[in-house]
C-alpha cells in the first residue's frame, strides 16, 4: 500500500478546509470523515411526512376549485370547500378516503371551513365571501405594524391559549393572547419570499405546519416553549409541484394527517407522519 506523500496531503488538506493537525496520514481519514459528515448533516432535513396517494379513493369528486379543508377528528370526517359554477360545494369523505355526500344550498362561494364537534352534535363553520355577513369581533387594522394586518389568512390557537395568524400581506405571523388581545410578537424570519396563508400546530403542540401558497411548499416549523416567541425555526419541508398552490390546510387531532386544499390543482391531498404522535393536546 502507497502512502501520499506530503505535498499531496497537503493540497488535499487545503481542498477539504482541513486543519494543520490533518497532516499525518494515519489522521487523515479520520478527519475526512469528520468533515464529510458534518457537511451531510448541515444539508440534511428531516423527512417527517408522506403522501398518501391513494386518498381520496375517488378523487373524480373534485369538480371546482378546492379553497378549504377541515376534519372532525372525533367522527373520522373531512370537509372540503369548493368554488365553481352548478356544482356541490361542500364534499364529505372519511378518513379513510371514501366519499360520503355533498351539498350545494346556503353555500356560495367557500373560502374557509372549520369543524368543531362534540360527543353531543357536529358543527361545520364555513366563511362565504359571496354571502352577506356582519362582523362580531374586530382586533387590529391595516398596516405593518404590530397587531397590524395585511390579508389575514389564517388563525391557530396553541395550548397555551396563544393566538398564532398568518398575517399573509405582511409576510409573517404574529402572535397574541387569546384572553387579553395582547401581541405577544411576530415571526419574519422563515417567510422572506412568501408570507404564510395557512398555519396548524401538529397534535403533539411541537410544531407548527405552514402553508405558503405562490411558493407551492408546506414548511414543518418548531413550537417555541410558553413564555418565549423567539424566531421560527424550520425543521422541514414538502415541495409541491409547480402552481399547485396549496391555500388552506388542517390537520387530524387523533392521526397527525396534514390535509392539504390545493387551489391550483383542483384537489385536496393527504400526508400522513412517518412517526405516531401523542394524544392532542386538551384531550
Amino acid at each position: 500500500m502507497e502512502v501520499a506523500g506530503p505535498g499531496c496531503l497537503s493540497s488535499l488538506s487545503q481542498s477539504l478546509h482541513l486543519g494543520p493537525d490533518c497532516l499525518d496520514p494515519l489522521s487523515l481519514k479520520i478527519c475526512v470523515l469528520r468533515n464529510f459528515t458534518f457537511a451531510v448533516s448541515w444539508r440534511t432535513e428531516k423527512i417527517l411526512y408522506r403522501l398518501d396517494v391513494g386518498w381520496p379513493k375517488h378523487p373524480e369528486y373534485f369538480t371546482g376549485t378546492t379553497f378549504c379543508v377541515a376534519v372532525d377528528s372525533l367522527n373520522g370526517l373531512v370537509y372540503i370547500g369548493q368554488r365553481g359554477d352548478n356544482i356541490p360545494k361542500i364534499l364529505v369523505f372519511t378518513e379513510d378516503g371514501y366519499f360520503l355526500r355533498a351539498w350545494n344550498y346556503t353555500v356560495d362561494t367557500p373560502h374557509g371551513i372549520f369543524a368543531a364537534s362534540t360527543l353531543y352534535e357536529q358543527s361545520v363553520w364555513i366563511t362565504d365571501v359571496g354571502s352577506d355577513f356582519m362582523i362580531l369581533w374586530l382586533h387590529g387594522e391595516n398596516g405593518t405594524g404590530p397587531a397590524k394586518f395585511n390579508i389575514p389568512h389564517s388563525v391557530t390557537l396553541d395550548s397555551a391559549g396563544r393566538v398564532w395568524v398568518a398575517d399573509r400581506g405582511n409576510k409573517r405571523i404574529q402572535v397574541f393572547d387569546k384572553d387579553t388581545g395582547e401581541w405577544l410578537g411576530a415571526w419574519n424570519n422563515c417567510f422572506t419570499e412568501e408570507g404564510p396563508s395557512s398555519v396548524r400546530f401538529t397534535p403533539d403542540g411541537k410544531y407548527l405546519i405552514v402553508a405558503q401558497l405562490n411558493l407551492s411548499r408546506l414548511s414543518v416549523v418548531a413550537a417555541p416553549p410558553v413564555g418565549s416567541i423567539g424566531e421560527c425555526s424550520v425543521i422541514s419541508t414538502i415541495q409541491l409541484a409547480d402552481q399547485v398552490l396549496p391555500h388552506l390546510l388542517e390537520v387530524d387531532r387523533k392521526t397527525g394527517a396534514v390535509y392539504v386544499a390545493e387551489i391550483g390543482a383542483k384537489q385536496v391531498q393527504k400526508y400522513v407522519p412517518l412517526n405516531s404522535y401523542v394524544p392532542s393536546f386538551g384531550s
